[in-house]
């Protein structure tokens, strides 16, 4: 398989399944951590990288072409909450906000 659709399969499966339920998430850094971790062992696996190479993430990011995990966790939190204000009052998820 080549680059190209190893990053769909990895923004079709591993990325939704890293981003779900995350709207209501709390992060902390050891959540961060983890998130990361895995974002990048996926990446890893994919360019044929070893953490013997010492390639900084970063650079394994770029080499990608995504961005950070937690980034874009945490745009999506931003933009959850912004469909959540725009709701009717009379809805449960804006009551239970």
């Amino acid at each position: 398989m080549n680059k190209e659709t190893k990053l769909r399969i990895y923004n079709i499966t591993a990325k939704v399944a890293l981003k779900s339920g995350s709207e209501a998430w709390v992060l902390k850094k050891r959540e961060e951590q983890r998130l990361e971790a895995a974002q990048m062992k996926f990446f890893r696996h994919l360019l044929g990288i070893t953490k013997l190479d010492k390639e900084k993430n970063k650079c394994i990011r770029e080499k990608a072409g995504a961005d950070n995990i937690v980034k874009e966790i945490k745009q999506y939190q931003k933009k959850w909450l912004q469909h959540v204000q725009r709701m009717d009052t009379n809805r449960i998820t804006k009551q239970a906000l």
